[in-house]
């Protein structure tokens, strides 16, 4: 039975491998010899890439085209020499002789106007470099390749064209190497079709050229960097959660990487593309990897439902402006170029999809571009904010809805947030899978932790939507896009404003404000003890702390400051209940800066109003915006607004030197400079370097701050693993508090020069000559200071060495006299009169021996005087211990209670015999609390 199975099911096998056989010749690749310039030949797959092709395309006469088209393919092979052309479409021209005139550009648009036109259909390549000078330059005629769709052009006829052109070294020779090889090759194609009656231009269709390298890779980059962002916000909430002191926690929190500090970086770099510039094809790649950062993510299905809010409208499979009506001219087609004439009606063509790819035909490629999206600018045109967008495929149109929509699901995503953590934490905790009492002031405010985020999201926010609102009012749009533009406008700006001045004016409220007259000295200093530089400060200031300086200049001015009229006020970082309402806006700057937060409001605004506002005049957004970037950074640099080092270096020195930088160099970009293209890339390319670096150190910072956090989450902890972090650990907590107590450059600078002076001082001393001086002198104690009737001259209690009751004492003193008259004299070869120490223990030292026993302070305490931990740990007993020192004795003494050695008399208390007085003469003299031994000093 089985054999018979068997040959029933061989006829299936053989079917099932003859599928497979005709499958893989399906997909077997088809090889073509070829030569490149240098006369080279080789076998070449024909599916392979070429070295310069096309992209998306669009209408380049603004959808006026009297052609639709839905394939617009062309690219050149260096490995062989050849040109392909692939074009597919439909007119609603019926039965019309035309003249087409094909331009293949590299970066430059528009016609030659000074060529003579064909009078037959012919078809003129031009290729282009990115300098705007012709590379190749070919006409044909398209009858002649037998594309009969355009011989002659007919609207019962779809156009198909499909031409593969061999081309010279002589033609070609222009194209310089570089141009395979560089990223985001700046260039396009164009295909200009004119009436052969009237020469007149009916049809414009462009795409953008590549090389298949470039600087976009939002894909890949974005979530890389939303990573870093996530770490910057575990660290950050982290470092705000832990402990249960609210000033222990903002120290902490302080010095952690702020996540608005991150956003705010990536905002810079993508707002960069929003000025009225033209720019190159590498910037507007390069800035598509940071769109995320501003709520600009593109989503297919998002951005058609939006474009029918905002007007966009279109046709996304095929790009032109023929409409459904059939122009029958009769031979004349002049009026109805312009004006459109309608002759007759008939059914519209239906107009098919491009085809999907074969995998099955081994002559089908994948590097075809599509129609662009409606509402998108000419594919090849960088031209301001709608030109970056193209880079990510978003009509300018919905830029705002978009932003808004991922804004509020990101604040959406904060509010669910922050209650999911105390909920798991809860669960945690009841499982016994952490501590009960792990993170509790957070699960016991998590309320008021959930308003900071909120809050603090909100202000993330503000300048996104600020710019994108104000781009809006500048372009227009639909009513409906106007009204919600106002509406976020007003609630963004109006909310941030009201609360930031809220909480200034909480912190305010119980004083007032006054006015002096004062000056600015601007005088020469050095920073960082070897950078020049002019540094200005407050004349009252410098009269103050008494410092004479080497003055430049001074400038006239009043000097506005806050008198509180409770002088015991604590200050803005020692006021827990001002940190519970109001930490999200103080907590990371100087207690001296805690306003800065409501100029950095200010700040955002006014660059918000020159980016999104300005979009109409360039010359003034430019200038204006590098003026007010440079004169921004200056202030900031002076106010050193922020405590941690991490968050000054990033968000003052680096973010501002490189917006000074970009916004300088983008000037070389303004459209009625002309600059010349491949400077203009040259100097993309060191925008992008500048950027690049930029983000490398945000990374870097990012990377330490996690790891200070994660310090500051153990600072309760004995010893940290590695070890090798434990040096590091007490210096990073040495300089938090220094940082914490603010003191001013001035005041350093002063006691800096007193040192100096003290130095100087000591070194102009003429050198000590011998001398000697008895500076204290030590009594000794005795045997007869443990009588009864001297017990209270020696009190514990006096001397800081522990307190023995005073029958202890007694019952101490009177068990370490022998008990025999006789042992007494021979205690020693010493005269009856004299006295010797003791080498019994003492009440004292019984007490110095139990204060031993004290559990002594870690390593970490030592070093640092004030507790690490929040208030509610454990203190530093270091305030509460006597400064006497507890005498050390070595392990091998007698009088040790630790060690006992066959030597030493049954009885504790007994009378030593002579034999171990002598043995151990050394360690009879056992050490009190009392006075350091006399030095000798020599003068």
């Amino acid at each position: 039975m089985a054999p018979r199975n068997r040959f029933c099911a061989l006829p299936f096998l053989l079917l099932s491998l003859l599928s497979l056989a005709s499958v893989c010749r399906a997909r077997e690749t088809q090889y073509i010899v070829g030569s490149d310039e240098n006369g080279v030949s080789r076998q070449l797959a024909v599916d392979r890439y070429p070295a310069l092709y096309t992209g998306d395309f669009g209408d380049c006469l603004g959808g006026q085209s009297l052609f639709n088209i839905t394939k617009f393919d062309a690219a050149y092979y260096s490995d062989n020499l050849t040109i392909v052309f692939h074009l597919d479409g439909t007119t609603n021209i019926k039965n019309e002789s035309l003249m087409m005139h094909i331009s293949v550009d590299a970066c430059k648009s528009g016609l030659k106007r000074d060529q003579p036109k064909p009078r037959n259909i012919t078809l003129e390549l031009i290729l282009v470099c990115s300098d705007g000078s012709s590379r190749f330059d070919m006409i044909f005629n398209p009858c002649s390749l037998n594309i009969d769709s355009l011989c002659p052009v007919n609207a019962s006829v779809p156009i198909t064209g499909w031409a593969i052109i061999p081309v010279g070294p002589q033609q070609i020779g222009g194209i310089p190497p570089l141009a395979y090889g560089i990223p985001d090759f700046e260039g396009s194609t164009k295909l200009q079709i004119f009436a052969n009656s009237s020469k007149t231009e009916i049809g414009c269709f462009q795409a953008v050229m590549r090389n298949g390298n470039t600087f976009s890779h939002p894909e890949a980059v974005a979530p890389v960097l939303g990573i870093f962002t996530l770490v910057a916000i575990i660290a950050s909430f982290a470092t705000a959660a832990y402990g249960i002191s609210t000033t222990h926690m903002r120290m902490h929190h302080a010095h952690s990487l702020s996540v608005l500090v991150v956003l705010e970086t990536f905002q810079a770099i993508f707002f960069s593309g929003a000025l009225s510039m033209n720019w190159p094809s590498v910037c507007v790649a390069w800035w598509s990897n940071f769109a995320w950062s501003s709520g600009i993510i593109y989503s297919r299905s998002m951005i058609k439902s939006i474009d029918s809010f905002t007007g966009v409208s279109g046709n996304a499979s095929q790009v032109g402006g023929a409409g459904s009506t059939v122009i029958n001219t009769g031979g004349g087609l002049i009026s109805q170029i312009y004006g459109r004439a309608v002759a007759e009606r008939a059914t519209p063509n239906s107009l098919a999809r491009r085809s999907t790819y074969n995998a099955s035909d081994p002559y089908d490629y994948t590097w075809a571009g599509n129609p662009v999206t409606p509402g998108m600018p000419t594919p090849g045109t960088w031209q301001g904010f709608p030109g970056s967008l193209s880079a990510l495929g978003i009509p300018a149109a919905d830029i705002f809805l978009l932003g808004l929509i991922w804004v509020v699901v990101a604040i959406s995503l904060v509010a669910i947030s922050v209650p999911t953590i105390k909920l798991a934490l809860d669960l945690l905790a009841r499982i016994k899978w952490i501590k009960e009492d792990r993170l509790a002031y957070f699960r016991s405010h998590w309320t008021g932790y959930l308003a900071h985020a909120l809050l603090r999201a909100f202000l993330m926010s503000f300048f996104t939507m600020i710019t994108l609102a104000l781009f809006q009012f500048t372009i227009g749009g639909t009513s409906g896009t106007v009204a919600i533009a106002a509406l976020a406008f007003l609630l963004f700006l109006v909310g941030v404003v009201s609360t930031v001045a809220y909480a200034c004016r909480a912190r305010t409220r119980g004083g007032i404000f006054e006015a002096r007259p004062d000056r600015v000295i601007f005088y020469y200093a050095k920073l960082f003890k070897f950078v020049p530089a002019i540094i200005p400060a407050w004349a009252s200031t410098l009269d103050d702390l008494e410092l004479e300086v080497k003055t430049v200049f001074a400038l006239p001015l009043s000097r506005i400051r806050h008198v509180n009229n409770d002088p015991d006020r604590p200050t803005v970082h020692e006021d827990q209940a001002y940190i519970k309402k109001f930490g999200w806006l103080s907590a990371r700057y100087r207690r001296t800066r805690w306003w800065f937060l409501a100029t950095h409001v200010g700040y955002l605004f006014v660059r918000a109003a020159f980016i999104g506002g300005g979009v109409n005049n360039p010359l003034a957004q430019v200038y204006g915006l590098l003026i007010f970037d440079i004169l921004s950074f200056g202030a900031i640099a002076i106010l050193r607004p922020f405590e941690g080092a991490r968050n000054m270096a990033m968000a003052v020195y680096l973010l501002g030197v490189s917006k000074i930088l970009t916004t300088g160099l983008s000037i070389a970009f303004l459209p009625d400079f002309e600059l010349d293209r491949i400077i203009a890339t040259a100097i993309g390319i060191v925008i992008i370097v500048i950027q690049g670096l930029l983000v490398i150190a945000l990374m870097i910072l990012v990377v330490l701050g996690a790891i200070s956090s994660w310090m500051s989450l153990a600072r309760n902890r004995e010893d940290i693993s590695p070890r090798d972090l434990e040096a590091i650990r007490v210096r990073y907590f040495e300089k938090m508090e220094v940082k914490a107590q603010d003191v001013s450059r001035l005041s350093k600078a002063k006691e800096d020069k007193g040192k100096a002076k003290e130095e100087e001082e000591r070194e102009s001393r003429p050198p000590p000559e011998p001398s000697f001086s008895v500076v204290t002198v030590r009594r000794e104690p005795k045997i007869e200071d443990e009588d009864d009737d001297s017990v209270h001259e020696l009190d514990p209690a006096q001397n800081g060495t522990g307190a023995l009751d005073a029958p202890i004492i007694r019952a101490l003193n009177r068990a370490s006299r022998t008990n025999s008259v006789s042992s007494r004299y021979s205690a020693s070869s010493l005269p009856r009169a004299a006295r010797i120490h003791r080498a019994s223990l003492s009440s004292k030292d019984f007490a110095q021996y139990v204060a031993t026993l004290e559990r002594p302070d870690s390593a970490l305490a030592q070093r640092v005087g004030s507790p690490l931990g929040a208030v509610g740990h454990h203190a530093d007993t270091s305030t509460i211990r006597s400064s006497t020192p507890v005498p050390v004795r070595p392990q091998s003494s007698s009088h040790s209670l630790r060690t006992l050695t066959d030597t030493r008399p049954s009885s504790p208390f007994g009378t030593p015999t002579r034999e171990i007085l002598a043995r151990y003469a050394d360690e009879r003299r056992y050490t009190l609390p009392q006075q350091p031994a006399p030095t000798h000093t020599v003068e």
